[in-house]
């Protein structure tokens, strides 16, 4: 039987170097922190956390990032060519956490200039516009486009919250309950709705998606410590529970 770092060890060993956070499902989900073999419960650093904002252009993703980070909202701002990000520190429920916002372009012929940026995300923002029908029924292209570029290995634990932006429009074309239920269907998610022109909710939906990342930390966390392996046992034999 191995002991808890002894066991970090076999899987630093099976992933090594830059490639092992990225292909193991324990440290893709962040719950070995910022310092490599050690939970971030344990370390008194900040917790960095990375989350990818996608959805058509338009939807508004520009402005809630910079709402929620500079506490300004641009009525002219322009489209987002390829990418980029802020960076806002944060405590949640008591967690010190980075959180490294990435902003993307939503238009079809930035995307191979998105695409590369998806990988080591900690969590994904689906954003749509709720004046705008078609940025809602495309949520499950962006849901795939970063699946399959991030290389998800687990969808369904991965924590996705969706956004439903611009509430401050007097017309809407998809309400809340059609939303709602778009998320109830495709994974259970956290639906919120936005409005980053009235700073309506920007906040909570940041903080939604650290508490979510934190929750998958947590399960893996306790799986971990809640199991022994057998080093001499055949990988065949025994289950993981990741």
């Amino acid at each position: 039987m191995c002991t808890y770092l002894q066991w970090l060890s076999c899987w630093r060993k099976a992933f090594p170097a830059q490639s092992w956070r990225q292909k193991c499902p324990i440290a893709r989900a962040g719950c070995l922190g910022p310092v490599a073999g050690r939970p971030a419960a344990m370390s008194g650093k900040s917790l960095l956390l990375k989350v990818i904002l996608l959805g058509d252009g338009g939807v508004g993703k520009s402005s809630l990032m910079n709402r929620y980070v500079t506490n300004k909202f641009d009525s002219q701002a322009f489209h987002t060519i390829g990418v980029e990000f802020l960076n806002r520190d944060l405590e949640v429920d008591g967690r010190f956490v980075t959180l490294q916002i990435w902003d993307t372009a939503g238009q079809e012929r930035f995307k191979s200039l998105r695409t590369p940026f998806y990988r080591g995300a900690d969590c994904c923002l689906l954003t749509f516009s709720v004046d705008d029908r078609q940025s809602f029924e495309n949520l499950s292209n962006w849901q795939k486009e970063f699946v399959y570029y991030a290389d998800v290995k687990d969808p369904e634990r991965f924590p996705f919250v969706v956004l439903g932006n611009k509430i401050d429009k007097l017309e809407r074309q998809v309400s809340t309950e059609e939303a709602q239920a778009w998320c109830m269907e495709n994974g259970n998610y956290p639906y919120l709705e936005t409005s980053a022109k009235d700073d309506t909710n920007v906040a909570v939906a940041f903080e939604e998606a650290v508490r979510q990342v934190l929750a998958v930390e947590e399960q893996l966390e306790h799986c971990m410590l809640g199991h022994t392996i057998d080093l001499h046992s055949s990988s065949k034999s025994g289950s993981s529970c990741c």
